[in-house]
């Protein structure tokens, strides 16, 4: 199994990500976008999207980033240890992107920048992770 193959498996199969109907649309090495369609199910108040549900978008578009460039081994494993979101403006009734790249990638830990965008391209959110991946020899 490729880092691709296991993230196209998370995003796929993951009761989370497949509740909040998320979509791998792009998956390169270090780079990833994943949108989150509109949902009454994931708003706030009226037509709003929830800060819940980008928060989460952020996390799963930064950890495909980062596992998009891994071959994984049996026990491989990984964790957000860190992420910081600044929303810049509501998204409303409308899908949004989280577009992902990792920044910097340490033997155990990867940095990634996140920006969310609603369909005319305008800043909703951005991010930043922190993740911590371990993959066994």
């Amino acid at each position: 199994m490729t880092g691709g193959d296991l993230v196209r498996e998370l995003v796929g199969r993951s009761p989370f990500a497949s509740k909040l109907g998320l979509r791998l649309e792009v998956l390169e090495p270090d780079r990833a976008e994943v949108v989150l369609p509109f949902s009454e199910s994931n708003v706030t108040v009226g037509d709003v999207v929830h800060g819940g549900a980008i928060g989460a978008l952020i996390d799963v578009a930064a950890t495909a980033a980062v596992w998009s460039a891994i071959e994984p081994s049996e026990g491989a494993n990984g964790v957000t240890v860190g992420m910081t979101v600044q929303f810049l403006r509501a998204a409303h009734g409308r899908e949004v992107t989280a577009r992902a790249r990792v920044t910097r990638r340490g033997r155990q830990i990867c940095f990634c920048d996140i920006d969310v965008v609603d369909p005319d391209d305008r800043a909703v959110a951005r991010g930043l992770v922190t993740y911590r991946v371990a993959v066994e020899g």
